[in-house]
C-alpha cells in the first residue's frame, strides 16, 4: 500500500480548520511578507490571496481589506475591485495553468460553508476534466498535483502584469 504524505495538513485539522488566531484575511494584509503569506496582489480596496488549505491548485480568495461579514456591508468601489479583480485572476489562472472551468463565489454564513464566516472574501477554484478521481471517494483525501509556492509563482507571473495595465 502507498502511503500519502501531507503533514501540513494537521496544523489545519488540530486548529479546526484554521492555523491562525484572529482574522486571517486582517492578520495576513497587514504584515508585510506577502511571498510567505502566498499575497499575490494589493489593490486599494482589497487584495488577492492563495488559499492555504486548496480545494485544487490554484484556489484564490479576494478578500476586502474591511473586516465586514457579508457584501450588503461593502461599498460600491470595493464591491466593483473585487469583481475587476476576479476577471484578472480568471484571465492570470488560465494562463497559468490551463483549466478547463472554475467554481466561484462567496459563502456568506457559517451554515453556507463560510470557513472564516466574520470577514466576507470571493472564492476562485479552478478545476479541469477528470481533477476529482477516487481518492477523495474512497480515502477521503484530495491529491494536490503541485506544491503551493510553485502554483503561487506561476499565477503572480501572470497577474501582475494585468493590474499594471489601466
Amino acid at each position: 500500500m502507498d502511503h500519502l504524505w501531507a503533514p501540513w495538513r494537521m496544523a489545519y485539522i488540530e486548529n479546526g480548520g484554521t492555523t491562525d488566531k484572529g482574522c486571517i484575511f486582517c492578520s495576513k494584509a497587514a504584515e508585510q511578507r506577502d511571498d510567505e503569506n502566498l499575497i499575490l496582489y494589493r489593490g486599494r480596496q482589497c487584495f488577492v490571496i492563495m488559499n492555504l488549505f486548496p480545494y485544487n491548485n490554484g484556489h484564490l480568495m479576494i478578500a476586502p481589506y474591511n473586516h465586514v461579514p457579508s457584501i450588503e456591508d461593502l461599498d460600491t468601489e470595493t464591491l466593483a475591485e473585487m469583481m475587476a479583480s476576479a476577471q484578472k485572476c480568471l484571465a492570470a489562472i488560465r494562463e497559468a495553468m490551463h483549466p478547463n472551468g472554475y467554481n466561484m463565489g462567496i459563502n456568506q454564513g457559517m451554515v453556507a460553508g463560510a470557513g472564516i464566516a466574520d470577514h466576507v472574501h470571493f472564492h476562485i477554484v479552478p478545476r479541469w476534466n477528470g481533477d476529482t478521481n477516487f481518492m477523495p471517494v474512497l480515502a477521503n483525501v484530495k491529491v494536490m498535483p503541485e506544491l503551493l509556492a510553485d502554483t503561487y509563482a506561476k499565477i503572480r507571473a501572470q497577474l501582475l502584469p494585468l493590474f499594471a495595465t489601466p
